[in-house]
This record gives structure tokens, sequence and C-alpha cells, in this order.
């Protein structure tokens, strides 16, 4: 056999072995490239979608949870309170909450999938403090005329609804505001996605 002969079949063979080693080493660089992509538990954890069982909520009554770092809060409304709604909306800033933050299936009066089911953040949208939720408190209590209790914001005063509404007069500009939710079953809402139109 010549040398020539011998010489092409190690340059094949050669050739051959470090093409696969070149291939493999390139997907080895990629994985990890490509995996840094993909958001970090840490990051995918602040974002994370809450679920929350509100078969036990009473009429009244409120619960807190946490999503994305911030409280929500998440109550069921008595009859009577759903019926006060109406009634205060000649003293709301934004009754039809045209210039608030909410998904469009809670553009309606009870800013909610379920009327006696409320889902909001309960941040004030004045300065971000945290409102007091007060339910039963009168207008008298606070001061106006109209306001059948709600979240009132101990830091500069600022009222809202049962709803999340802003009373005009209030340094808050607009609505409390209402987070992306679905529910999952009757009892079991999702904080964090939207609703299916």
């Amino acid at each position: 056999m010549s040398n020539d002969g011998v010489n092409q079949g190690r340059r094949r063979v050669l050739t051959a072995l470090t093409s696969a080693v070149g291939a493999a080493g390139a997907i080895g660089a990629a994985v990890p490239f490509v995996g840094s992509w993909n958001p970090s538990a840490k990051a995918k954890a602040a974002g994370a979608p809450v679920e929350i069982n509100i078969s036990k909520i009473e009429p009244g009554q409120m619960v807190t949870v946490e999503w994305r770092g911030k409280p929500v809060f998440v109550f069921r409304r008595s009859k009577q309170a759903l019926e006060n709604l109406s009634k205060v909306e000649f003293e709301l800033r934004d009754p039809n909450s045209e210039k608030s933050v909410q998904p469009t299936y809670a553009v309606n009066q009870a800013r909610s999938i379920k009327p006696e089911i409320a889902v909001i953040l309960g941040l004030c949208t004045h300065l971000g403090c945290a409102p007091g939720y007060r339910p039963d408190v009168g207008a008298a209590d606070l001061g106006g005329d109209a306001w059948f209790g709600g979240f009132f914001c101990p830091c500069h005063g600022s009222k809202f609804d049962l709803a999340g509404r802003v009373l005009a007069g209030v340094p808050a500009p607009i609505n409390l505001e209402v987070p992306p939710h679905k529910y999952l079953s009757d009892d079991v809402i999702l904080i964090g996605e939207d609703q299916e139109a």
C-alpha cells in the first residue's frame, strides 16, 4: 500500500473525528446559552400566579395574598355592600373605571368577574401605601356625605368604595388596580393570569 493511500484514509478519519468533536462542543456551548434565555427560578417565583381558595371567606371578610411582592385583597361582599355600590356613584372620581387599571372583564360596577368576590391590588394609587379594609365604616366615621365603607388610606386620607373606586376630593388619582385573575373552579381563583375571553 502506498503512503498516499494511508494518508488519505487518515485524513478522512481525522476530519470526521474533528467534525464530531467540534459539533459536540458547539452543542455543549449552546445548551447553557439557550438555557440562560429562560427566567430564573427567582424571577418565576416573583411573577408566578397565585392560587387562593375562597370557599371559607364569609361575606364581609377579606384575606390578603402576595403576588409579585404586592398585597392583593380578596374579599366577599355582602348583598347590602353590592347594593351600596350604586348609592355612592355620584361621589366617585371615576365611577365607570374609565381611567383605572383593570382587565376588560372587570370593567363593571363591581369591578370583578363575580359580583360578590373582589380581587384588588392593596396599594393606594396616590403613593403606594396600604389602605385599611373598613367594610362597615360609615360616612360620619371618616368624614364625608356618602361613603358606605371600603378602603381608607391613613397616609393622606384617600377613600375607596368596596369596588376599589376612589372617592372624589382625595389625593388618590385613580381607582385601586384590579390584577389579572381567573376562576379555576367555583372556589379557587388564580391571580396573575387573565380569564379567557
